[in-house]
């Protein structure tokens, strides 16, 4: 019956440990980068610099959204929650159709987006 007490004991010490971890890397994400809030993908000014500039705009929820005059270059900057999966992806088509680029969590890039009709937030 020890055996199987300390046992008990040691998975709630180990699962209290990982929370603490998964939490910290929650919060570690909630921070913003160059103006954009953390679980957000954002699209700056044209020709602006990301470093110095604010975004014009700002997406939470997941899947697809239209643009409208979104021309010549922009930053556009994937700053969501979560793992590999959590993308940005532009598009030529409307609703997410013809999806040309991929922008991976926690990176960005400055991009043409005249063809550009829609970007889509995957969910991790």
């Amino acid at each position: 019956m020890r055996r199987i007490t300390r046992s008990a004991a040691a998975l709630v010490v180990a699962t209290a440990a990982l929370a603490a971890v998964n939490i910290g890397s929650a919060q570690a994400n909630d921070r913003p980068v160059y103006g954009c809030p953390g679980g957000a993908a954002c699209i700056y000014p044209q020709n602006a610099d990301i470093h110095t500039s604010t975004p014009t705009n700002i997406y939470y929820s997941y899947g697809a959204h239209n643009l409208s005059n979104q021309l010549g270059n922009h930053y556009v900057l994937n700053n969501q929650y979560g793992g590999a999966n959590a993308t940005v992806q532009l598009c030529t088509g409307y609703n997410g159709v013809n999806c040309t680029i991929t922008i991976k969590l926690n990176e960005f890039g400055n991009y043409n987006l005249t063809p550009i009709n829609s970007i889509v937030l995957n969910r991790p």
